[in-house]
This record gives structure tokens, sequence and C-alpha cells, in this order.
């Protein structure tokens, strides 16, 4: 699967449970070990150690995972237990236990998609709020604008109709330009 697809089929990619079953009936006396790295400012790193046998003394593979508290639905209730599980999937695709084609594990297939759920809500958000921001400086033009018109002769009724108009929510910022416009131009007209 590309980075950038933004299908996901589950039944392509193993879950780590099934990874752990498939390494157990190779290595029935195998085991996995896990160890909490870190977990500060809401972030959990946690490293899994895969042996072949009871008496291995050396890993025969280990896996990372990081995870944020409260990034996702799991991640808000059981983020230390996700990442744990996360990681003991890196090292069991690492041992290469990939039980399907693909060798990232579902869960991890299923955080890139929360992450870019995330980054995509963050970039909409932020640029709402630049294109609010924008049209809040073109309506407040118009306000200036209309107390030079009324200067000059401008109906102080139509002009109170404009500034409430430019005013309400959900009037695009094209439209606001048009009526910025149109005063500008009543003005060239009457400039004496």
């Amino acid at each position: 699967m590309s980075k950038s697809d933004s299908f996901f089929s589950p039944d392509q990619y193993a879950t780590v449970a099934e990874r752990i079953e498939l390494f157990y009936s190779r290595f029935p006396q195998g085991r996995i070990n896990t160890e909490l790295v870190a977990r500060a400012d809401g972030e959990i790193t946690f490293k899994a150690l895969v042996y072949r046998g009871a008496d291995d003394n050396l890993a025969a593979a280990t896996g990372w995972a990081s995870e944020r508290e409260g990034d996702s639905d799991i991640n808000t209730v059981a983020c230390l237990e996700n990442t744990e599980t996360s990681a003991v999937g890196r090292a069991l695709a690492n041992l290469g236990f990939t039980a399907s084609s693909k060798r990232p594990c579902r869960e991890e297939i299923e955080k890139a998609a929360r992450v870019r759920a995330a980054l995509s809500i963050r970039d909409r958000t932020r640029r709402e709020g630049a294109n609010l921001q924008s049209l809040a400086n073109v309506a407040d033009d118009v306000v200036e604008i209309l107390s030079k018109a009324e200067q000059k002769g401008f109906p102080p009724e139509r002009a109170a109709i404009l500034r409430q108009r430019v005013k309400e929510p959900g009037l695009s910022a094209a439209r606001v330009r048009k009526i910025e416009n149109a005063i500008r131009t009543w003005i060239r007209r009457h400039e004496v």
C-alpha cells in the first residue's frame, strides 16, 4: 500500500494477535518481552524483544513503537496497551512474521490513517481560519470605506444595511469584495 493511498482494506493486513499466534506455533518455547522506554508529555514509547527459545540470551528481533495519548479513540482509552501491542507487532514483523503479503500490521496502517486524518483536519482548520481572517479583514475595510462614502453623501440607511450585510456569517469573500468595489466606484463618481 502506498503511503499516500487513502484506501485501506483490513483484510489485507494481519493483526498483531495473528502474528503472535504464528510465532508461538513455530516457537512454542519462545517468549516476547516488552519494555516501557518512555512516558512523557503524552508520548509513550515501547520496545519489544522476541526470543525464539526460553533460554535465549539475545533477542532474535526487536521492535519499537511510539504513540501519543489522545490522538485517537483507542489512544484516549488504552494508549499504553496500544503502544505495547504495536511494538510487539514490529518485532514479530522484523522476525518475518507478517501473516500476510503486507509487512505492516493492521494496527500500524490504522495508525497511519488516523494521523493522516488528523493532519487533514488540522490543515483544513488552519485554511478555514485563514479564510475567516481574510474575510474579517475585507469586511473591516468595507465598513471603513462606507464611513468615507457617507461623508461624501452616501445614504446612511443604505450604509447601515451594507455594514450589517458584510458582517453576516456565510457571506463569501468574493461577495464582500464586490460590495467593496461598488462602494469605491460610488466614491470615485461622487468626488468633487
